[in-house]
C-alpha cells in the first residue's frame, strides 16, 4: 500500500494521518452535535475535546510503546513518528476515562450522561480509524489465500492491500470495522427504544459499548499478528475481558442506581 497521501519535497502526508483527522472530527462533531441537543453547556464540551484529544493520542501512543521497548529504547526518535502508525486505542481510552472523570467532576457535567455521547463518537471514530491501519499493511490476521479472501466477497482493493511480503493475510482490521459498525447500529437501536419506553438510563450505551467491543476484539485480537504482548499474554485480550466484565458491572449500576438515571 502507498502510505503517502501527499508528497511535496521533504514534506509528507501520510493516510494514517489523514484518516485519524476525518475519525476524530466526525466523533467530535457528532458529539457536539448530541451535548448540544442534550442541552450540555457546549462551551465546556469545546474545552473538554481541546485537552481530551490530544491526552488521548498521547495516551495510546505511550501505551503502545511501553509494549514495545526493546525496539524503542535502541530507537528513541521514532517514538515521535506517530504518522507510521503505533496507537493503541486501550491506551488512550484509559488516559480518556481518567481525564472524563477529572472534567465533569469540576465541570459538574453528568459523567454518565457524557460517556454515553463520547461512547458513539468512539465507536464511530474506530469504525474509521481501522482504515489507517489497512493503510498502513498493519493489523492483519494469519496467512490465507487469495482464492478464500475472494471466496468471503472482500472486495478486491482490500485483497491486494492484504498481499503483505508476498503473501496473502486475513484483514483483521476489516473484521473489526465491520463489528463496531453492527455495534453503532445496536447501540443507537438501544438508545432509540429505550428512549421510546422511558426506560433509558445514563451509562446504558457505555456498557453496551464496552461489551460489544471487548467481545469483538478478544476474538479480533486472536487473529492479529501484530499484538502488544506481555510474555505469553495478548494484552488486548486481557483488556477486553476487563471491558466486558465492567461493561456487565456498569449496567447494573445505573440500572439500580437512582442517580445516574435520566
Amino acid at each position: 500500500m502507498n502510505q503517502i497521501f501527499l508528497e511535496i519535497g521533504n514534506f509528507k502526508i501520510y493516510w494514517y494521518s489523514i484518516i485519524l483527522l476525518i475519525a476524530f472530527s466526525l466523533g467530535i462533531s457528532l458529539a457536539l452535535k448530541t451535548c448540544k441537543k442534550e442541552k450540555i453547556e457546549i462551551s465546556k464540551i469545546v474545552d473538554y475535546f481541546f485537552y481530551m484529544v490530544p491526552l488521548c493520542l498521547i495516551g495510546a501512543r505511550i501505551y503502545y510503546v511501553l509494549f514495545n521497548l526493546d525496539y524503542y529504547s535502541k530507537n528513541i526518535i521514532d517514538i515521535f513518528k506517530v504518522w507510521e502508525g503505533g496507537l493503541a486505542i486501550h491506551g488512550g481510552i484509559i488516559v480518556g476515562v481518567i481525564f472524563t472523570i477529572y472534567y465533569t467532576k469540576r465541570k459538574k457535567i453528568n459523567f454518565w450522561q457524557l460517556v454515553d455521547i463520547l461512547c458513539i463518537s468512539l465507536i464511530l471514530g474506530q469504525i474509521i480509524g481501522r482504515w489507517g491501519n489497512f493503510m498502513n499493511s498493519e493489523a492483519y490476521g494469519p496467512v490465507t489465500t487469495y482464492s478464500t479472501l475472494h471466496n468471503m466477497h472482500i472486495p478486491e482493493f482490500i485483497i491486494k492491500g492484504m498481499k503483505i511480503n508476498g503473501v496473502y493475510h486475513h484483514p483483521t482490521f476489516l473484521y473489526e470495522s465491520l463489528w463496531n459498525l453492527i455495534g453503532l447500529i445496536i447501540i443507537l437501536i438501544t438508545k432509540k427504544v429505550l428512549l421510546k419506553l422511558n426506560k433509558y438510563n445514563y451509562g446504558t450505551l457505555c456498557s453496551i459499548y464496552l461489551i460489544w467491543y471487548g467481545i469483538g476484539r478478544f476474538f479480533i485480537e486472536g487473529m492479529r499478528q501484530d499484538s502488544l504482548m506481555f510474555g505469553s499474554i495478548r494484552i488486548a485480550q486481557l483488556v477486553s475481558i476487563i471491558s466486558i466484565v465492567s461493561g456487565m458491572i456498569i449496567i447494573l449500576y445505573v440500572n439500580l442506581n437512582k442517580r445516574v438515571k435520566k
